[in-house]
């Protein structure tokens, strides 16, 4: 079998493996979201309104108890790392996915006996104790390890339904990723409601059991869809091809490079597994990669070592992820802005008049109601108006590239911050104003509505930012590393998180006076600066704007050249230069 055929054979065993119905397309999209929603609602339903959970329940000083939660996110935003390494090299993404969901439901399970049972937390006025907090720790990091599994395989797995050399599916994918958000986006805004309500006006056993049946309906669903899914083999590690080509790269690095880039070495039946949906052709930027690819006189190019010698297509996916880094680091100080929604922003509206009638307030854990809302309005007018005018303006499919999209959600998530710290300012005038400095309990006649724009204007710049970011490493990984791409998406999202963490912490040692007061006290927030802590992190974006626009004016995008089908059946190769459009 010639290096074609095999690669023929390659995309027909990865995609039906009999006569049968073509695996994947729409049909899938119901078990695929039906699993998101109800995982969506239970992680969501989970988090949320746990740093009511540590304050009130176990006790826990507001700093200690926002680290813990910010450290929680960051730690289960990094494994997805692993969860990616498992899925592209050993497991799938579908077995990564339902093992992944089991061991997170364990984390749910054990949680919730801890609401349950009485012993399990502290007498009213004390701190947990070391076997409640270790109860705790074991929860959460469970749910981390096992949200490690879902979330870098989830999406891709979602995107791996259609068939992009496909030209009737050819635009499902940007589409799937917008609408995707929009049903995530949709569960989390009933767990912000329905499931912080139950937590903080029946009970945190109910409030938590909710979302552990949930994620039982979530498992089962997914599992449900397994036959019609179009399940593509891993392709062995990712990680270890990158490292073939550098240490290949440095033992030759004293070679003169070829003068014509055809000289270096291909070999389309070695990269037929990596390469299914696409080659990866040769680029003029990082010249010293490629001298992994020049064939020497010790090469065996029919049987060649891969820590000697790599094809241009293992080479390029190396340089395709050295292009991604930029980007992908601009996205870590919008996450640790946002990450204030959860924990001083949650703190801020414990303390105004949260009321909608006499009788009814909304609960704090709530207030992110207005984010979600705002992120789905934002969707939705992105997907049905802003794309199609801008497609008449701009010719492409997608209305915008995704580097413009994350453009526009950084601009406005430096507003969040900006307003953010004036509406802290109006908060604790009003607490001077009625002598309420001293009170920390006091509720301050302050209307919660005070803080809807700055909710409402991080939801827009999640529906720009965190969208674009998704399509950006989707769109831009090789072929063979969608999963890892996505875990690069949660691994900005956990570097946030510890960002936000380690600024809390040195504000807090740093702003501190003899008095005992800084900027961001403990136990009396009208005596802090949380204001200024706030337009810390707006100068902060401000400066990442500026560095992320230098980034994304030298970006290249990735050549590829596809394998296309045409409405007859037969292929058609098809070069694009980038895959910008």
């Amino acid at each position: 079998m010639n290096s074609m055929e095999n690669m023929d054979h390659q995309q027909g065993r990865r995609t039906t493996k009999s006569n049968q119905r073509p695996k994947g397309g729409l049909i899938t999209m119901p078990f695929i979201f039906a699993n998101e929603v109800c995982e969506k609602l239970a992680v969501v339903g989970f988090q949320t309104n746990m740093i009511s959970y540590l304050t009130e329940q176990l006790h826990m000083p507001l700093t200690k108890a926002a680290n813990t939660l910010t450290n929680f996110g960051g730690t289960g935003s990094l494994t997805p790392l692993l969860g990616a390494f498992l899925a592209d090299s050993i497991a799938g993404k579908f077995w990564t996915i339902t093992i992944a969901s089991i061991i997170y439901q364990l984390g749910m399970i054990s949680l919730t006996i801890s609401a349950i049972v009485p012993k399990l937390r502290p007498p009213p006025g004390e701190e947990a104790s070391g076997g409640q907090l270790a109860i705790l720790y074991i929860s959460i990091y469970l749910a981390a390890l096992g949200s490690g599994g879902i979330r870098p395989c989830v999406v891709a797995f979602g995107a791996e339904q259609f068939d992009e050399s496909d030209p009737k599916q050819k635009n499902s994918t940007w589409k799937y990723f917008n609408w995707y958000y929009f049903a995530m986006g949709a569960s989390m805004l009933v767990a912000v409601t329905v499931l912080v309500y139950v937590q903080e006006n029946i009970g945190w056993g109910i409030g938590l059991g909710i979302p552990t049946i949930l994620m039982v309906v979530s498992i089962t669903s997914f599992v449900f869809g397994y036959r019609l899914y179009r399940h593509l083999d891993p392709s062995g590690s990712p990680f270890t091809r990158l490292a073939q080509v550098c240490v290949a790269a440095y033992k030759k690095r004293k070679l003169p490079m070829v003068n014509d880039p055809r000289l270096l070495y291909e070999n389309e039946g070695l990269d037929a597994p990596i390469s299914f949906a696409g080659k990866l052709i040769h680029t003029k930027h990082m010249k010293f990669l490629d001298k992994a690819a020049i064939v020497t006189e010790e090469d065996n190019p029919k049987t060649p070592n891969l820590w000697r010698l790599n094809t241009v297509h293992r080479v390029e996916e190396l340089k395709s992820i050295i292009r991604m880094g930029p980007i992908w680091a601009a996205g870590i100080i919008l996450i640790t802005a946002y990450a204030q929604q959860s924990t001083f922003s949650l703190q801020q509206a414990k303390t105004m008049d949260r009321h909608l009638t006499k009788t009814f307030q909304i609960p704090a854990g709530s207030m992110s109601f207005f984010t979600i809302s705002s992120m789905l309005t934002t969707i939705a007018l992105y997907d049905r108006v802003l794309i199609p005018i801008m497609r008449r303006l701009t010719g492409l499919d997608r209305g915008i590239t995704f580097i413009h999209r994350m453009g526009v959600g950084f601009v406005i998530s430096i507003m969040a911050t900006f307003v953010a710290g004036f509406v802290e300012q109006k908060r604790k005038h009003t607490a001077i104003v009625h002598g309420l400095v001293d009170d920390p309990h006091a509720i301050i006649p302050l209307s919660y509505v005070w803080l809807v724009p700055q909710y409402a204007l991080h939801g827009m710049a999640e529906a720009f930012m965190s969208i674009g970011h998704l399509e950006f490493f989707y769109d831009q990984a090789p072929e063979s590393m969608k999963s890892t791409a996505m875990a690069l998406f949660w691994t900005a999202i956990s570097l946030g998180n510890y960002l936000s963490t380690f600024m809390v912490s040195m504000v807090h040692k740093f702003t501190a006076t003899k008095d005992g007061l800084n900027w961001l006290p403990d136990d009396n927030l009208n005596k802090g600066k949380l204001d200024y802590f706030y337009w810390l992190i707006t100068l902060m974006q401000v400066f990442n704007f500026i560095y992320y626009v230098v980034c994304a004016k030298f970006y290249t995008f990735k050549p590829v050249q596809l394998q296309m089908r045409d409405s007859d059946g037969s292929k058609n190769e098809l070069e694009l230069v980038t895959t910008e459009e």
